[in-house]
């Protein structure tokens, strides 16, 4: 896919891998539209980030789990552009609770956590599939995560909702085509404030020098790594739908 001129919705770009993504789909003359949560000032500056490189952007509050916020989210980027033919699904949320620890989760947490991570992707992509049709090449990456494949990370609740968007991911792509092909990348640990803020800086740095040391690759993720990888699912592999890609560095080999 040539991403000229293209429009991209990039849920959960204030910061982290959405805004990476955000900002490499812009250097590549792709419009894009900034979505937040909560922070708008941040969102601001990715938008400006982008703006520098000559494209449009839009940006626009939402909560993926709102399905009427969804719907507007789209309409907003239609009634600008008049066309959608991205839509990457980075918007998400956990709650950080050791595996053994059963009493630390509750339905409630279990309905939070797959509100933004399942549903919002589901919502978002019935909400964007009008004008992703029309579009005739278009493609949809989600964010999914290793901990969907393994099941570890911060909760079993966020690994069992990464798991199920793993699944739906394949759902969707038998039904999506022939027009919009549907895949997900699974990073692994990823560097910077978000994860250092949930596990606190001692057990963070802790784990990323015994994942880079033992990794084939001797590195862990950043979010510009995330974002080229999921950037080569959008302009690149034009025969691929309904699959997942690893990032970890050859991690998940050892």
């Amino acid at each position: 896919m040539n991403l000229t001129s293209k429009v991209a919705v990039v849920t959960g770009s204030s910061s982290g891998v959405g805004a990476a993504t955000a900002r490499l789909l812009a250097s590549k003359g792709c419009h894009v539209v900034i979505n937040y949560s909560n922070s708008s000032d941040a969102a601001q500056k990715v938008a400006l980030d982008c703006q520098h490189f000559g494209v449009e952007t839009l940006v626009c509050q939402a909560d993926v789990s709102d399905d009427d916020a969804c719907k507007g989210l789209a309409a907003k980027a239609i009634a600008k552009w008049g066309r959608i033919d991205i839509l990457i699904n980075n918007a998400g949320t956990t709650k950080f609770v050791p595996h053994h620890q059963l009493d630390g989760l509750d339905k409630n947490d279990f309905f939070a956590l797959y509100g933004v991570n399942v549903v919002g992707p589901y919502q978002m992509l019935r909400a964007c599939e009008f004008a992703l049709r029309a579009s005739g090449d278009a493609a949809v990456v989600n964010v999914s995560s290793i901990a969907g494949v393994r099941g570890i990370g911060s909760s079993i609740a966020y690994a069992a909702s990464k798991g199920a968007l793993l699944t739906m991911t394949q759902s969707l792509a038998r039904v999506m085509g022939p027009e919009i092909r549907v895949n997900a990348v699974c990073p692994g640990f990823i560097q910077g404030e978000w994860l250092e803020q949930g596990i606190g800086a001692e057990n963070y740095q802790k784990i990323k020098n015994s994942l880079e040391e033992s990794a084939p690759l001797k590195k862990t993720c950043t979010a510009e790594s995330v974002a080229e990888s999921i950037v080569n699912f959008v302009e690149g592999h034009s025969i691929v739908t309904g699959q997942h890609i690893i990032l970890d560095g050859g991690q998940s080999l050892m």
